[in-house]
C-alpha cells in the first residue's frame, strides 16, 4: 500500500478525492482504489477496457500522472458532475434579457464545479443611450457586481467556492473603471480580473500614441495608450488586479484560429477559450521521473516521459466520452474539438535534482528542450488516436497546419497529422497544482519555483487540540534522505530569493511549446520600484508570453507567506501566533466605541439606521453587537431577532466575518434594488453590505476575511502575517499560479 509522503497529502486525499458515500463511509479503502476507480472509468470506452485499464493505473501509480482534482474525485462515482475544470460561457448579448440568459447558464455551470470565464467587453458602457426605454446603461460592471452575488449565493448553498474570471478590452469606454474596480476590498471578490490587451495597443504604448476607447463604432473618448498602460500597471502594482493577457498573440498562435476567436480565459488564466469552451486538465509529475537525483548523472527519463505522455493523452481524450456537462452548448463544444490541456508539475524540483538553478539560463534551455519533448509526444500520440477513432469533427489539415503554433512543430509532427489528422485541436496547458501536487508529496507545482523548502503547520484535532507538522518539499525531503544534514547547494533558489525577471524567462520558455497558456505568479517583493515592475510585463511581451500575473504584497490582498533565507524554521512572525479558544460569550464593558449608518432601502418608506460597536481585544478591534432601529414598524420583528443573533455570534469571538457572507446571499423573491450603481440581491443583503464595510474600516477583515472560519470559537490576533486561510486560518497563505492558496490545508480561492 502507497505510503503518503506526509501527513497533509493524506488528509487532502482523504477530504478531495477519496470516494465515500454521503455518510461519510469510505467506499475508496487506499490510494490505490482511488487509481483503480479512475482508471476503470476512463477505460471503460475502450475496446479492450482490461488492456487500458492496467496501463492507466500504471501511469496513475506513484503519482506519476496526476489528474486535475475534478477528474480525481469524480471519474467512476456516477455523481451529476462534470470532470471538466474550466469553462468560457457564452458571448454576453448587449440586452437585458440576453444578459440574464447567461447569468443562469452561469450559475448552473458554477452549480456543478465548473470554474467560468466572462468577456464582458460586449456590454454598452455605462451612460450609453438604451433605446426604447428613454434610460442610460448601466455598463458592464454593474452587471459584474450581479454575477458576482449570484457566485457568493451558489457558494452559500454548498457548493465549493466559486471561481470566476472577467475580462475586458483595452478599448472599451468603461476600461478605467474595469481597471480599478477591485481597488474597492469589498467589492468583486469571487471574480479574478483581466484586461484584454491588443498588438495595436501595445504598438501604442511603445510609440506614447494616442488609444480610441470606442463601443458599436462610436468613438467615447480618445486616451494617450501610456498613461491607460500605466493606470493598468500602477493598479496590478497596488492591488495585484488586473491580470493582463496578450489577446492577439493568442488567437494568432491558436490552432483553431480558422473556426473560433478567443475572447476570454478561464479563472487562472491556462485556458483561452471561445465561447461555451471547455478544458480538462492534468500534469506529468516530472519529478518521479529524474533518475540518480543530486547526483553526476542525474537525468530525467525521457522514454518514460515519451510513455507517460502518450497514455496520459489516451486517458484525457476518453473524459471528453465520459464527462457530464452542465449545458448541452458546451458537451456539442468539447465534442467537436476535443481540447484538453496536459501540463507539468514538479518541474522545479525536477531541476534541482539536476543540479540547475531555477530561473537561470540553463534551468530555462532545459524547461524549454522538456516542453518541447512534451509537445512532440503528445501531437504525435493525438495523431496516432486520430488514425485509430477518428481526428476531432472540425479537423481541417490545411488550416490547422498553417496555425501560427503548428509552424514552430517538427516536419516529422506535421506530416503525422497530414496523414492521419489529430484527435485533439489543443493538447498543452500548465495549469495551477497547488492541491495536487500537495497531495503527491509536495513537489514544486505546475512550473512554479520551490516555495519555501520547509514549513511548520497547526493541525486542528477533533478534540480543539492542535499538532504541528513540517511540510518539507519533495526535493529537499530526497536531499536530505540522501545526505542528512548536509547544507543545501547553492542553486537551490526558491520564490524567496529570486528576481522577477527568472520568472519571466521562465514562463517564456515554456510557453514556446505550451498551445494554450500557463497560469503562473510572478511573485515581486514589495520594496520593487514601479518603473521596475512596469519592466516585468514589457518584458513578458517582449519575450512571447501570452499574458502576465504578478503579485505583489499590497493592503488590500494582504501579504503572503514569507521564509528566512538562511533558515527552515517559520517565519518569525508565526512563531508568536496566539490561538485563544472561548467557550464563553465576551463580557460587554460598561461602553463600546461604534459607528452608526443609515440605510434607505428604495421600497421602503423609511430608514434603517444601523449601530455596529466593538470591542478591543489585544489591541484590535473586534465587532462586538448590532443593533437595527426604523420607525416602520413592520421591520420590527425580524430586525430585533436579527440583532439578536448577530450580536450573540458576534460576542462568541472568532472570525465571524461569514456573517456578511451570508447576509449578502440572500435574495428576495420579490426582486433586489441598484443602490450607488450596484445592484443588491435584497435589504438583508445591504445590510449586510453595511456590516461589511465597517469590519472593513476597523480593519477586522481584508476583502477576503481573515480568521479560523472551520473553527468558529478560535480567536486570532494578526501579528502583521497578512491574510488568513478562509478555510483552516493559518497565515500561510500565498498567492501560486494566480490563485490564492494556503500551504497549510490546500484550500485555493480557485477550488
Amino acid at each position: 500500500m502507497t505510503r503518503f509522503a506526509a501527513p497533509i497529502a493524506e488528509a487532502i486525499w482523504d477530504m478531495k478525492y477519496r470516494l465515500k458515500e454521503a455518510d461519510g463511509t469510505s467506499l475508496d479503502g487506499s490510494v490505490e482504489d482511488t487509481w483503480r476507480r479512475i482508471a476503470r472509468a476512463l477505460a471503460a470506452v475502450e475496446a479492450d477496457p482490461t488492456l487500458w485499464e492496467d496501463k492507466f493505473y500504471a501511469a496513475l501509480e506513484d503519482f506519476k500522472y496526476l489528474p486535475a482534482g475534478r477528474i480525481t474525485a469524480g471519474a467512476g462515482t456516477d455523481r451529476s458532475v462534470t470532470l471538466f475544470n474550466c469553462f468560457v460561457m457564452g458571448t454576453i448579448p448587449d440586452d437585458m434579457g440576453g444578459i440574464f440568459d447567461m447569468l443562469k447558464e452561469a450559475a448552473l455551470t458554477m452549480q456543478q464545479g465548473g470554474g467560468i470565464g466572462y468577456d464582458f467587453s460586449t456590454i454598452r458602457p455605462k451612460g450609453a443611450e438604451v433605446r426604447g426605454v428613454a434610460a442610460d446603461a448601466s455598463g458592464p460592471l454593474s452587471f459584474m457586481d450581479v454575477w458576482d452575488a449570484m457566485c457568493r449565493t451558489i457558494m452559500s448553498a454548498g457548493s465549493r467556492r466559486g471561481a470566476m474570471m472577467a475580462t475586458m478590452r483595452c478599448d472599451h469606454p468603461d476600461i478605467e473603471d474595469f481597471i480599478t474596480a477591485k481597488s474597492d476590498p469589498a467589492r468583486l471578490r469571487n471574480f479574478n480580473v483581466s484586461v484584454l490587451v491588443t498588438d495595436p495597443f501595445m504598438e501604442a504604448v511603445k510609440a506614447d500614441g494616442p488609444w480610441e476607447l470606442t463601443f458599436g463604432g462610436k468613438i467615447y473618448k480618445t486616451v494617450q495608450a501610456r498613461d491607460l498602460w500605466n493606470a493598468i500597471m500602477r493598479s496590478t502594482y497596488d492591488y495585484a488586479e488586473p491580470g493582463v493577457i496578450f489577446i492577439d498573440r493568442i488567437n494568432a498562435m491558436n490552432n483553431l484560429n480558422y473556426c473560433e476567436t478567443i475572447a476570454a480565459t478561464n479563472p487562472c488564466g491556462e485556458q483561452p477559450l471561445p465561447p461555451y469552451g471547455a478544458c480538462l486538465l492534468g500534469s506529468v509529475n516530472l519529478a518521479r521521473l529524474v533518475g540518480n537525483p543530486f547526483e553526476e548523472g542525474a537525468v530525467l527519463d525521457e522514454a518514460a516521459l515519451d510513455d507517460l505522455v502518450r497514455v496520459a493523452i489516451r486517458m484525457m481524450d476518453n473524459v471528453v466520452d465520459a464527462s457530464r456537462f452542465p449545458l448541452p452548448q458546451q458537451a456539442e463544444e468539447a465534442q467537436s474539438k476535443r481540447r484538453i490541456g496536459l501540463g507539468v508539475t514538479g518541474l522545479a524540483d525536477a531541476l534541482l535534482m539536476l543540479g540547475l538553478r531555477y530561473g537561470s539560463d540553463e534551468a530555462a534551455a532545459q524547461t524549454e528542450a522538456w516542453m518541447k519533448q512534451i509537445a512532440r509526444s503528445a501531437y504525435l500520440a493525438s495523431a496516432d488516436l486520430a488514425a485509430e477513432k477518428g481526428a476531432f469533427p472540425l479537423f481541417e489539415a490545411d488550416k490547422y497546419l498553417a496555425s501560427g503554433n503548428m509552424q514552430q512543430m517538427d516536419q516529422d509532427v506535421r506530416d503525422a497529422i497530414a496523414r492521419h489528422g489529430i484527435r485533439n485541436a489543443l493538447l498543452t496547458s500548465v495549469a495551477p497544482t497547488g492541491t495536487i501536487s500537495l497531495y503527491a508529496g509536495n513537489v514544486s507545482s505546475g512550473i512554479e519555483p520551490v516555495f519555501a523548502y520547509a514549513y511548520t503547520r497547526k493541525v486542528l484535532q477533533k478534540d480543539g487540540s492542535r499538532t504541528e507538522e513540517e511540510v518539507v518539499d519533495y526535493a529537499v525531503a530526497l536531499w536530505r534522505e540522501k545526505f542528512g544534514d548536509t547544507p543545501l547547494p547553492d542553486h537551490f533558489a526558491n520564490a524567496q530569493t529570486l528576481a522577477p525577471m527568472d520568472h519571466v524567462r521562465m514562463q517564456a520558455a515554456a510557453q514556446k511549446w505550451v498551445d494554450s497558456s500557463i497560469s503562473k505568479t510572478i511573485n515581486c517583493p514589495e520594496d520593487i520600484s514601479f518603473e521596475d515592475f512596469k519592466d516585468v510585463y514589457m518584458e513578458a511581451w517582449d519575450t512571447g508570453c501570452k499574458g502576465c500575473t504578478t503579485y505583489r504584497p499590497n493592503a488590500v490582498t494582504g501579504s503572503v507567506l514569507t521564509v528566512s533565507e538562511t533558515t527552515e524554521a517559520r517565519p518569525e512572525a508565526e512563531q508568536g501566533a496566539e490561538v485563544v479558544y472561548l467557550s464563553e460569550p465576551l463580557d460587554r464593558p460598561a461602553a463600546l466605541e461604534g459607528n452608526t449608518y443609515k440605510l434607505k432601502w428604495p421600497d421602503s418608506e423609511h430608514a434603517l439606521y444601523i449601530t455596529v460597536n466593538d470591542v478591543v481585544i489585544g489591541g484590535h478591534r473586534r465587532p462586538f453587537e448590532v443593533f437595527i432601529n426604523s420607525k416602520n414598524m413592520e421591520h420590527f420583528a425580524w430586525t430585533v431577532a436579527l440583532t439578536r443573533m448577530i450580536s450573540a455570534v458576534f460576542r462568541r469571538g472568532g472570525d465571524v466575518s461569514f456573517v456578511v457572507e451570508e447576509l449578502k446571499a440572500v435574495f428576495d423573491p420579490r426582486g433586489g434594488a441598484w443602490m450607488q450603481g450596484k445592484y443588491v440581491p435584497s435589504i438583508l443583503a445591504a445590510i449586510g453590505g453595511v456590516i461589511e464595510r465597517h469590519l472593513i474600516s476597523i480593519g477586522f477583515i481584508q476583502g477576503e476575511g481573515m480568521g479560523l472560519k472551520s473553527d468558529p470559537q478560535a480567536e486570532v490576533v494578526n501579528l502583521g502575517r497578512g491574510k488568513a486561510c478562509a478555510s483552516c486560518g493559518s497565515y500561510e497563505v500565498r498567492m501560486v499560479e494566480g490563485c490564492l492558496t494556503c500551504a497549510s490545508c490546500g484550500y485555493s480561492k480557485c477550488g
